[in-house]
């Protein structure tokens, strides 16, 4: 994907787009791919780059959601599994089969957990990863070498799903612009309009600041937190249904937890499941729920929630975690489908939505990233029957996404999985322009060492500058570190 040839083509388009997407997140780049795998003519305009907004920031799990089990959101949790399935089908280089384990420190616990996950091997059917099975002490300790060992009894052994969100996500782009889908990073959607049975769309390129429009048939508003301010472009009156809720995860060294298994706290203080995780030699410990008050909140850690996962964390660990460990932090902003004051996030539901307004305007919004398949299908659904486009069935329960192509030449640094090359792929492939892009979302060096990508980062400048001719104050090393070091690092010091 080059990005100056794909705004070229859109700014020098004559005809309507028989479907224009509104969002770079997952559901908005399924809704790309699913829409282009029927035959259409799509363009999806993305404000910033893919994936910046929640979609690069989940627990990194393709799973059903054992939380919900006790939710008794039966239904949400079965179409989960059965989309954890289908990824795991389609996307085999990304998507790969865990092992968790679920210590107990009494009997109560093994048989009140493992008769949940019991249910959760029958929902998922035919598509199930492994079957849950009650564990001896010794066991337990032999596939979580590090856990806290006093008062242990036994465990549960249930499989899930585990991925890469942000790489999963570009190779869904890469997969949908080879099916003939139009996807624009850092294109802000300025207003929306109707005439003669069109969608006349208003967009900025942000990178200089040149305004444009371009017309569709039908209009698809998947822009996850912001989906409200997309509404009201097309009915002033539209009422907010999404709710804010920020999950933060912290990165340690993989000595924390050393075996393969992931490591599962069924709850905690506030009622959440807590995941310590195995991710790229790292682990990955999340999430809290806390309610924000605008999506803009939604990306910055609190002091109070790194304590708060670093305490809980080390109860279920014989060494306790430290600020000073800390690697790399993260947070992202979920948007819940929800009417009214809500004063706890984590009783939403994570069930999707579908709107349309009267205009013809469809909204697809709540809902996890397991899903993403089955909210892209249903908006398609929705925009080609009310706008009467033909289109082929939906093609996706089987269709495979693409691989990144191969990246070779020296690591970018000795303490980061990634080449040279995996950086030239990035910018000349991939549409990343600027550091943040390459370092965050193509390649997930900030997510694993925030220290280490500013110590690599000026190479990278160097790598940009010669392959996509940009000057030093386009590509902004100043700007990517005070950002680095303001979200992705906590505060110096022995807090935890």
């Amino acid at each position: 994907m080059d990005r100056n040839a794909l705004l070229n083509e859109v700014l020098t388009r004559s005809r309507p787009w028989d479907l224009l997407v509104i969002g770079g997140g997952a559901t908005g780049v399924g809704c790309a791919l699913d829409a282009a795998t029927r035959g259409l003519d799509v363009l999806l305009l993305e404000r910033n780059d893919l994936g910046s907004g929640t979609s690069a920031r989940s627990t990194k799990l393709v799973h059903g959601g054992i939380r919900y089990l006790r939710e008794g959101d039966l239904r949400l949790v079965r179409e989960a599994l059965y989309e954890r399935g289908l990824l795991l089908a389609n996307a085999p280089h990304i998507v790969a089969k865990r092992r968790f384990v679920v210590p107990c420190y009494s009997r109560w616990q093994q048989a009140f957990y493992g008769a949940g996950l019991k249910l959760y091997d029958a929902l998922s059917r035919s598509l199930s990863f492994g079957r849950s099975s009650l564990i001896s002490r010794d066991r337990t300790i032999e596939l979580l070498p590090e856990v806290e060992t006093e008062g242990l009894r036994g465990g549960i052994v249930y499989y899930d799903g585990q991925f890469d969100d942000s790489r999963l996500l570009i190779d869904m782009a890469v997969t949908a612009h080879r099916n003939g889908s139009r996807i624009l990073n850092y294109a802000c959607v300025l207003g929306l309009e109707r005439s003669g049975g069109e969608w006349i769309v208003q967009y900025e390129d942000v990178l200089t600041g040149n305004r444009s429009e371009t017309r569709a048939r039908s209009v698809i508003n998947a822009c996850g937190a912001y989906v409200d301010p997309v509404r009201r472009m097309s009915d002033a009156s539209a009422t907010p249904v999404v709710t804010f809720a920020r999950g933060t995860h912290l990165v340690l060294p993989r000595h924390f937890l050393s075996g393969e298994a992931a490591l599962v706290i069924p709850r905690t203080r506030d009622g959440r499941v807590l995941f310590c995780i195995p991710w790229h030699d790292r682990l990955l410990v999340g999430t809290t729920d806390v309610l924000c008050g605008t999506a803009e909140e939604g990306d910055k850690p609190t002091d109070a929630e790194i304590d708060f996962l670093l305490e809980t964390a080390g109860r279920s660990l014989q060494r306790q975690p430290r600020r000073d460990d800390v690697l790399s932090m993260f947070a992202g902003v979920r948007p819940l489908v929800s009417r009214g004051r809500v004063a706890n996030t984590s009783k939403l539901s994570r069930s999707h939505e579908l709107l349309i307004d009267a205009r013809g305007l469809v909204t697809i919004t709540g809902g996890k990233w397991t899903t993403y398949r089955r909210m892209a299908e249903e908006a398609v659904n929705a925009a080609v029957s009310g706008a009467d486009i033909k289109a082929g069935p939906c093609a996706t329960h089987t269709l495979r996404i693409d691989p990144p192509a191969a990246a070779d030449g020296e690591l970018l640094h000795a303490d980061l999985p990634y080449t040279i090359g995996d950086i030239v792929r990035a910018v000349t492939s991939e549409m990343a322009v600027t550091l943040e892009d390459v370092l965050e979302r193509r390649l997930r060096c900030v997510h694993l060492d925030a220290r280490t990508s500013l110590d690599a980062a000026p190479r990278v400048s160097r790598i940009m500058r010669e392959q996509l001719g940009i000057s030093d104050e386009q590509i902004d090393l100043r700007g990517f570190t005070e950002k680095v070091e303001a979200l992705n690092l906590p505060a110096a010091g022995d807090r935890g």
